[in-house]
């Protein structure tokens, strides 16, 4: 008999990563497999429900064919949120799912933001959230008001974790926190609601993330074993690179970049989320809309993979022969949330080549982050000075190092880098009763490769182009708002 071991899935934008680790953490098995965005039209983004599930089902196979899983006690699933799938009563999904990324909802969500008061959003979200084009209502409004026939066959509105744990095992759920701007500590805001005819009976029955929200289906890879309700990848992530604690700071990189901090004292901050408690852990954050994705397009447009750009940006150093890049690729979220922002690339010259290119991409990310921790900053009531840094975008030791020389704060990075697929295995234990807390979980599962410490000589150049890096955002915000 095998010892006691546990599934974590991540349902990402661009991939499905699995991982099997037994209870010390020891990492059995993993699995990874990327799936395709459409984008049919601008400002559109949609995926294939079905893309997730044959890819869940793959690994899960994976892990039973090359391994002794007789020990498994639970799955986990953490997955990308403010993507939504509109199912019918047999859980079918009745059209391409809307990804977080797109924003051709940005007038309908325009339309319901300004029916909501400052007081009521202080009252309800404990500060000034947007209601954003990625909002759930938005996308109801929308197609409610496009298609019609969908909306009156509509029976959920869920989350890419929901449905595949309602594939999985024909239960409906999801959590409290993954409802993005839809609940406070008492459930869903009604009067809010109420702002879209019918979204209210069309979305699931919240639990904890550790619920166990069924078992697999017969007929399915592990079948029988128990599967939590799991989180949105930002805890999930969070929990995966071991931010546990009131005062940890975490910062998740992948296809966006998360950051985030855990902090029991709320200061009302424009741009920041702020989170409704979970178990006593009040968290921050400031998700952007382009982290990898952003070198992921570089490497498209020139040919080279994103470990040869990561070679590239590192074999030089921090010059003015490196460009001003402006990451908006698809509008921004945290801090700004503006989804007509475009990028662009600034002060180019020609001495401007593929590793300037590559440098220039990551410094413009970087730049991105420093807005979204100022604002954690101001709504934590505290100054960050480490972060735990976990997720694909992490593996780059030049891509850390430039982050940590531009936020001027120390990084540790977590040695796996499916940190969200850790902490659906976290989940996973707590739900079997195979881990014991959510703390001595993270102390035991998460483990750290490298720490990097920012360039105090680095300081001038980054806060200099800091600088340059908000006047630019400032000077074409009004450009791209009329284009």
């Amino acid at each position: 008999m095998a010892g006691p071991s546990l599934i974590g899935i991540d349902v990402g934008t661009t991939a499905l990563k699995a991982i099997l680790i037994d209870v010390r953490g020891t990492r059995l098995d993993a699995f990874t497999r990327p799936y395709p965005i459409s984008r049919p039209a601008p400002g559109m983004a949609e995926q294939d429900p079905a893309d997730w599930m044959d890819s869940v089902l793959a690994a899960l196979t994976q892990f039973a064919n090359r391994n002794d899983l007789s020990g498994l006690a639970g799955i986990g699933i953490c997955s990308q949120v403010n993507t939504h799938v509109f199912v019918d009563d047999a859980g079918a999904a009745l059209r391409p799912a809307i990804v977080w990324q797109d924003t051709r909802t940005a007038a309908d969500a325009a339309g319901l933001d300004a029916q909501v008061t400052p007081e009521q959003k202080l009252a309800w979200f404990g500060g000034p959230m947007p209601i954003d084009a990625s909002h759930a209502l938005s996308r109801m409004a929308h197609v409610r008001r496009t298609a019609p026939e969908v909306y009156t066959r509509t029976r959920h509105v869920l989350l890419p974790k929901d449905f595949v744990v309602q594939q999985l095992t024909g239960a409906v759920g999801s959590d409290p926190i993954s409802a993005v701007g839809l609940v406070n500590g008492a459930g869903y805001i009604g009067p809010l609601l109420d702002l879209v005819p019918g979204a209210a009976e069309r979305l699931p029955l919240l639990f904890g993330f550790s619920h166990v929200a069924g078992r697999v289906k017969p007929g399915l890879p592990c079948a029988g074993v128990p599967v939590v309700v799991g989180a949105m990848d930002a805890w999930g992530g969070m929990f995966g690179v071991g931010v546990v604690r009131d005062g940890d700071a975490m910062y998740q990189s992948g296809t966006s970049e998360i950051p985030g901090v855990i902090s029991s004292q709320v200061v009302p901050t424009p741009g920041v989320i702020l989170f409704p408690p979970y178990e006593g852990l009040v968290m921050h954050a400031a998700p952007t809309q382009t982290g990898g994705a952003a070198l992921g397009w570089l490497s498209t447009v020139l040919g080279k993979s994103p470990a040869e750009l990561s070679g590239l940006a590192g074999s030089i150093g921090a010059s003015d022969a490196v460009p001003l890049f402006l990451p908006h690729l698809q509008g921004e979220r945290a801090p700004l949330w503006d989804s007509a922002s475009r990028g662009v690339f600034a002060r180019l010259d020609p001495r401007a080549g593929p590793a300037e290119m590559a440098r220039s991409v990551m410094e413009g990310v970087a730049f991105s982050v420093c807005l979204a921790f100022e604002a954690l900053e101001k709504s934590a009531g505290q100054s960050i000075g480490v972060a735990n840094i976990g997720g694909g975008g992490a593996r780059s030791d030049a891509w850390c190092q430039i982050r940590a020389d531009a936020l001027g704060m120390t990084l540790k990075r977590t040695a796996a880098p499916e940190s969200a697929a850790i902490g659906a295995a976290i989940l996973a234990g707590l739900g079997s009763g195979t881990l014991s807390s959510l703390t001595q979980a993270a102390d035991q599962l998460v483990q750290f490769d490298r720490t990097f410490e920012p360039d105090l000589a680095q300081a001038g150049y980054y806060d200099d182009k800091f600088g340059k890096y908000r006047a630019l955002y400032a000077a074409l915000k009004a450009f791209n708002a009329s284009y």
